[in-house]
């Protein structure tokens, strides 16, 4: 069979560190697991979600990746923290993307409770339609499918 190959960055934040673990978990098992290409898979772990763009500019720039996957967790709780940090999280990683033209996987879990987030992120989960909860997986399946657009577009 020939298969492709793609190098991943992942870009994973330490806050709420378990439910970061369990996103990483599902994305690095999908992509080695996969029967239909290759994945050469770096790593980079940040503080918080608020720290996920810059890394992900910096991965961009300074290695060769194909695409990104951002992974994190941000819970809402009883101030605007969470609307700062989510809002900004996400815009960035947009605006990176953009910018560099390459594409970059959300995977950044924004949820009201501590609970959702870890449904969110469970191999076992399935959403009320049907679908996987496990948004890690999510996320890395969603890197594979941007890559190979692009490539279709330059071939």
């Amino acid at each position: 069979m020939n298969s492709e190959n793609f190098q991943i960055g992942i870009v994973v934040s330490r806050f709420n560190e378990e439910i970061s673990n369990r996103l990483l978990d599902g994305a690095s098992t999908y992509l080695q697991n996969s029967s239909d290409f290759i994945a050469d898979i770096s790593v980079r772990w940040v503080p918080g979600a608020f720290e996920i763009p810059f890394a992900c500019q910096e991965v961009i720039d300074k290695t060769q990746v194909d695409a990104i996957i951002a992974l994190g967790s941000v819970v809402k709780g009883g101030t605007p923290h969470f609307d700062f940090v989510a809002g900004e999280c996400i815009r960035g990683i947009q605006a990176v993307s953009l910018s560099t033209k390459t594409p970059i996987s959300l995977g950044v879990l924004t949820t009201n409770t501590y609970e959702q987030a870890l449904e969110r992120s469970d191999s076992n989960y399935v959403d009320h339609d049907g679908s996987s909860g496990d948004k890690g997986t999510s996320a890395a399946e969603a890197a594979i499918t941007m890559i190979r657009l692009v490539r279709s577009l330059t071939d």
